[in-house]
């Protein structure tokens, strides 16, 4: 058998086969290459093909996660603090971040890219000493690259992919992603004009809407409008106008939204919540809504207070709240806008009414003058014709000292009603005048009665008290007892003086809440006077006030 001939390496084949294996690679990153610039052209048309903030910056996670093969991604939008302000996320489940619980606030490793402005890529986060660990319940992860967003020289946030589905994060990686970041912030900067434009669009339709409203002869309640146009330019689930109140206690005058019904008249302690802040030092104030005991009202989401300002003078807090998420710079900066125009607003509606006002006044003040000076001086002559005439003639003695009566009786009615008209006229607000401006709030309107000179006798912290009684008996009556009909009476002695409010509603409960009459009757101890509430023989409640004279 012969042997097999002895061969020797061909090698210019060799060296031929080596070149095109070498071309074959590099044709294959030339199509890879080709392949992810045609993926960033297609997510740079994604990002900027909508002018929506939130799309925009969902769409960018998104492009960002596709670009590089990664499983998680996140952009971090940065406030004036240099904190994380908003945090989106992909790829973990909304079962998986409602256990995590609250969203980072830009420590570790995302704070480090906040702190550098700069990319930062490393292949496993554990090993990077500036990581501080994952909150319970958090997924695992490995690679990470973190690259930041600037809008004009202002980084906007940061981008945050890991877990890449190679071992690590490449440099061509890195590339891609910064180059996306540039484009992104083209895209945010648009969508942040467009959103600017919108927002001033909306309020200044609010603002008109709610000026002509205001200044419309029918229009009464100034602050309802103002919160009836707030949730037309801020997403929202609860708006509440707060004011001061009594007793270091603020009351909700006006609530529109979720559980609005039950809200609106109530009152709280004023301390340590956001609208006693916002009223006391004139700021805008972030944070939650109080739960006190005598309101049917819990943390409700996220909160902002802003003073509703009027002629120079703090009115009262205009409360915006949500669920879920908190409020952007642009939107707080919208609802404190919006405050600062209704309160103009507000003022000039005030204005007209205090003009109005004036005019009333004035009529009243002349009818006042002609009734003492010809009614009542012809009524007293015609009287006492008539005792001249029972004089004369007293077989119809009898008749005639009835009519004579029935004169007097209608003088001393002319006279109450020329009291009255001129209490209005009065520089200084008297019980009457107050009394009557708590009533013309409620609907149907009570009835008020007074005996005796009230205005000129119940004043100072003995006329507070009565009125704050007074108010807080037909606010009660307003939410529970489902009355047709009020009626308010307030007479005077020699010695105290006496409020009684009657309603003809559903009665008392079978178990009466001591919260709710507990202030009363607090009023009434701490000036050695008397409170009783019952029930009606003919149905409904009956209120019983009474404190001793000052003086």
């Amino acid at each position: 058998m012969d042997d097999d001939p002895l061969t020797f390496p061909d090698l210019p084949r060799l060296e031929l086969e080596k070149n095109i294996a070498e071309l074959m690679a590099r044709a294959q990153q030339v199509l890879t290459a080709q392949g992810r610039l045609r993926s960033l052209l297609s997510a740079t048309r994604a990002v900027s093909e909508d002018l929506d903030l939130d799309t925009v910056l969902r769409r960018i996670v998104n492009a960002a996660i596709e670009l590089v093969g990664a499983r998680y991604g996140a952009l971090g939008v940065i406030d004036e603090d240099g904190l994380l302000e908003r945090f989106i996320h992909q790829g973990i489940s909304p079962e998986i971040v409602e256990e995590i619980g609250a969203p980072p606030r830009g420590h570790g490793l995302l704070g480090a890219v906040i702190d550098a402005g700069e990319t930062i890529r490393i292949p496993r986060i554990a090993d990077d000493p500036r990581s501080v660990g994952f909150p319970e319940h958090h997924p695992p992860m490995d690679a990470f690259l973190g690259v930041p967003i600037r809008v004009r020289d202002q980084t906007f946030g940061n981008l945050y992919l890991t877990d890449s589905d190679k071992p690590t994060f490449s440099h061509e990686d890195q590339e891609i992603i910064e180059a996306l970041a540039t484009t992104a912030g083209v895209a945010i900067e648009n969508a942040r004009l467009y959103a600017e434009t919108r927002r001033r669009e909306r309020l200044g339709t609010a603002i008109s809407e709610i000026t002509a409203a205001l200044l419309s002869p029918d229009s009464v309640d100034a602050l309802g409008i103002v919160a009836d146009r707030v949730a037309s330019i801020i997403p929202t689930d609860l708006v509440t106008i707060i004011v001061p109140d009594e007793d270091d206690r603020l009351r909700i005058n006006v609530a529109r939204g979720v559980g609005a019904r039950d809200l609106e008249g109530a009152r709280y302690p004023a301390a340590d919540s956001i609208a006693a802040i916002a009223i006391a030092e004139g700021r805008p104030v972030v944070g939650r809504l109080p739960d006190p005991v005598d309101v049917v009202l819990r943390p409700f989401g996220f909160t902002v207070a802003v003073p509703l300002i009027t002629a120079g003078d703090t009115a009262g807090a205009l409360c915006v709240s949500r669920r879920g998420s908190t409020f952007t710079r642009t939107e707080l900066l919208t609802i404190t806008d919006f405050a600062s125009q209704a309160g103009i607003a507000i003022s000039l509606a005030r204005a007209r009414e205090q003009r109005q006002i004036l005019d009333i006044v004035e009529d009243r003040g002349r009818i006042a003058r002609d009734l003492h000076d010809h009614v009542i001086q012809r009524l007293f002559a015609t009287a006492l014709g008539l005792q001249g005439l029972a004089s004369a003639h007293p077989t119809v003695a009898t008749d005639l000292d009835r009519h004579i009566e029935e004169l007097d009786g209608a003088i001393s009615d002319i006279r109450t009603a020329i009291f009255a008209l001129r209490a209005h006229d009065s520089a200084t607000s008297g019980l009457r005048r107050r009394l009557l401006a708590i009533i013309s709030d409620y609907d149907p309107r009570p009835r008020i009665s007074f005996t005796g000179p009230v205005d000129l006798v119940v004043t100072g912290d003995l006329a507070d008290d009565l009125v704050a009684v007074v108010r807080e008996s037909l606010a009660n009556v307003t939410r529970h007892a489902q009355a047709s009909s009020a009626l308010v009476d307030v007479r005077l002695s020699d010695t105290e003086v006496m409020v009684t409010i009657e309603d003809d509603g559903v009665g008392l409960p079978a178990k009466l809440t001591p919260s709710g009459t507990a202030n009363l009757a607090a009023r009434a101890a701490r000036r050695d006077g008397e409170y009783a509430i019952g029930r009606r023989p003919e149905g409904g409640t009956r209120v019983l006030w009474s404190a001793p004279l000052q003086g």
